[in-house]
Parts: C-alpha cells; structure tokens; sequence
C-alpha cells in the first residue's frame, strides 16, 4: 500500500515536469489535464480496465490469453478480495496515460484528451497488462501453465514495466504527436539557418526548470514505489529482492542522466539541465523491466544505455519533425524498449531463481541462450503492433471528428485562456483593472 501511495505521487512529479516543460500560456491545461488522468484512471480501471486486466484472476471466472473478462466495477461471482493489488495497479494505470499527455501537450483539445485518457486506461493499456502479468496471459510470467500456454520458458520478464507501462505510454505518445500534428511555428522550413532554429528553439523553451527539476526528483523517488514495490511481499527472501532493487534503480537513474549530459555537453557546447534530468527518467524506465534479474554493473550500463537512446531518439524525433513536447516516445518508449531487451541479454541465473524461478533460462550473457532475449523482443514487437494500431485508430478517428486538436487561434492564445478562464500566471496578463477610492461622508443623523 505503500509503494502504491509512492507510485501515486509520481503523478506530482510528471504534473510539475509536464508544468515546467511546457510554455506558460498553457500551464493551467497541464495541471488539469494531469489531475484529469487521476480522476479518469480511478473510475475507468474501477469499471473496466481490472477486469480486463486481471478478471477471473482473484475469483474463479472466463480466463482467456488475449484479454480478461469478469469483475467489473470489482463485481465477482465471490467475495471480491484484491483490494490490494487493485490499488497498486491503478496507480500504474494512471501513469500509463499521463506519459501520453506530455506528447501532446499545448494543442490537444480537452474533449478529444478525455476520450484518450478514458480508452487508454480501460482497454489499451488493460490488454497488455493482461497479456504480461495476469494468471492466464500468453506472454506472462505469472501464467498458470497447467490450464494456459505461454510464449518461452519463462515468459516475458519485465519486473515493474518498462514495457506493460512505459512502451505502451510511449508509442501512444508518439502516434499521438504523428497524428496531432506539431504545435505552430515549432518546425522552420528545409534550410532553416542555425541562428533561425536557435531562436526557434528559445521560442519553445521550458518556462521554469524550477518546476523541471522537482517534477525529474519526484519521478526519481516514486520509482522506488513502482519498482521496489513490484515485488509484492517482503516475506520469503523478498526483502532481499526488494533492496537489490532499490540499488539497481538507483544506479541506472545515476548512469541515465551522465549519458545524456555528456551527450549535451558534446553536441550543445554548454551543461544541459533538461537534457541530464530527462537522461535520469530514460535510466529509470531502462531498469524497471530487469530491476530484479540485473547486477549493479548491469544497471549503471542499462542505464547509461537508455540515456543514449533517448538523446539520439529526440534529435531523430526533431529530424521527421514529429512534436513530442516532452520527449515522452524517446523516454518512455525508446528506453523502454532497450528496458525490456536487457533482460535478455543481463539476467543472472541466481536473480532469477530469487525473483521468478530457476528454470535455466536466462540473459545470453550469463549463458542462457538465446531463448529470453527472442522472448524479450518478440513481447517488444507485440507491445508496439497492439498500441501502434489501436491508439492510430483511436487518434485517427477524433481527428477526422474534428475533436482532437485546438483551433491555431486558440493556440496561439494559449490554452489557459481559451479552454479554462484565465491565465495561470499573473504576469502573462497584467490587469488594467483601475479601482478608484472614493471618501464616504455618512449621512447626518437627526436627533
């Protein structure tokens, strides 16, 4: 319960990250839309997205390897038991949608946010859960294969979710962005001077790094929750599991934001904060899928990894012109990927044995083969087929509706004013409000 409360406080982190990131007309729109993704993950997960996920898990009911069915609105044929673990895992389903939100900031519309989040949280992101940590899903580590089938020996590992969460908040993300469409200005024309692009950038900027910075070391403290917290006991050698796991989470974040610093250093000619805080979240979505199965070396270099990946992601993300305002598909998605991949690659025999079981199988490295690693990528590739092709269609649609994307006037004005009365800052609209003090004689009493 506690690392779920943890988890939930991460929603601070990406608000006040998303906040500062993001220009100032529009910093009210983050603030809701961010508290609107609680509002909307705690009743679509009540009424569907568990019983997508997890249904007939806790109580006996109709289980299936693609999707789950029973329990919802946490209604079962028994006594519905799993109050726990429903609050646990609706605090990763909030997360799922709010990694979306930084993509499409500053020009998405609130009704056409509104549809995402709700299909996002109650059927998306739900499926893949389904299929990678439910009882019956074909990738699942979990699987009760003496009723269901899986895919390898093991199943997919992936600990805390750098793929059920981050890669598919990712490639929703960048599908969002693609279709979206960037904000106005933000790209210049093929040929653009250097001098042009930079003032460009500049025009673009996070309004308040303050804000950057505190949103990067929240993330970085609830991770602990949403990693550590992924063990799910502390009994039967676990807490040994769990402290391994606050090593290795924090020795990627550490290795994440030197990879991407040094990178800025290298091509920006100066000490990028932004770049080395975002380098910290790449860390940290690299290590959550092998937190438990990775070496402290394995973790700083997963980590240093991601941090690359993400650096180079965002100059590619800015080279097909596709406006991820936060960088959210090369945090998330991209490092994601890598998250996944490393299990296959760094997994050691005895981690395994501790956090799953001692099966044989395990990172080719070690010298498992080559079975995880197919495992890892193949789980990669469905993850992106099944969040690629419904979240298209889902973007698709609202576009074609006309719902999905501000007016160029209403961006321009910044969305504060046209969507929710006002600015969120005083000095954005100084007032001309002019009061006038006037004497009041009172009126002479007759006695």
């Amino acid at each position: 319960m506690v690392c779920a409360i943890l988890v939930f406080f991460m929603q601070t982190g990406f608000t006040m990250l998303e906040c500062g990131t993001c220009r100032s007309k529009n910093s009210i729109n983050i603030v809701f839309k961010n508290t609107l993704d609680a509002c909307m993950s705690g009743m679509a997960f009540w009424a569907i997205g568990w019983a997508i996920a997890y249904g007939g898990d806790t109580h006996s009911g109709p289980r299936n390897g693609f999707i789950g069915s029973g329990e919802f609105f946490l209604v079962s044929s028994g006594a519905f038991g799993g109050y726990a673990g429903w609050f646990f895992q609706w605090a990763f389903a909030a997360t799922t949608a709010t990694i979306v939100s930084g993509a499409v900031a500053e020009r998405c519309a609130v009704g056409g946010y509104m549809v995402m989040s709700f299909i996002m949280i109650s059927f998306i992101y739900p499926v893949v859960v389904h299929w990678v940590w439910s009882g019956a899903g074909w990738l699942s580590a979990f699987c009760d294969t003496d009723t269901f089938s899986r895919v390898g020996t093991n199943g997919l590992i992936d600990f805390a979710g750098s793929g059920v969460v981050h890669l598919t908040g990712g490639v929703a993300a960048f599908v969002g962005a693609a279709v979206l469409g960037p904000r106005k200005d933000r790209f210049g024309p093929k040929g653009e001077s250097a001098e042009d692009q930079a003032a460009r950038d500049k025009a673009f900027a996070p309004h308040n790094h303050t804000l950057v910075a505190m949103g990067t070391l929240i993330l970085w403290l609830g991770w602990y929750g949403f990693n550590a917290g992924s063990t799910l006991a502390l009994s039967g050698g676990f807490h040994a599991v769990s402290a391994k796991v606050c090593v290795t989470t924090t020795m990627a974040a550490a290795a994440g934001g030197w990879a991407a610093l040094i990178l800025a250093r290298i091509f920006k000619k100066f000490w990028d904060a932004d770049s080395m805080m975002n380098g910290v979240l790449a860390g940290l979505v690299g290590i959550t899928a092998g937190c438990s199965t990775l070496e402290p070396w394995a973790a700083a270099l997963s980590g240093f990894i991601a941090g690359i990946i993400y650096y180079g992601w965002c100059a590619l993300l800015r080279k097909i012109k596709v406006d991820d305002v936060l960088g959210a598909s090369a945090v998330h998605g991209a490092a994601g990927i890598w998250g996944v991949i490393a299990v296959g690659l760094f997994a050691t025999p005895g981690n395994m044995a501790a956090a799953y079981a001692d099966t044989g199988v395990h990172g080719l490295f070690y010298g498992g083969g080559g079975e995880q690693l197919g495992v890892q990528v193949l789980g990669c590739v469905a993850i992106i087929a099944w969040v690629a092709v419904t979240s298209g269609i889902m973007f698709g649609v609202m576009k074609v509706a006309g719902i999905l994307r501000v007016s160029e006037a209403e961006e321009v004005m910044g969305l504060d004013e046209a969507e929710h009365g006002g600015s969120g800052y005083a000095f954005d609209k100084p007032s001309t409000q002019v009061f006038t003090h006037k004497k009041v004689h009172p009126e002479p009493v007759n006695v």
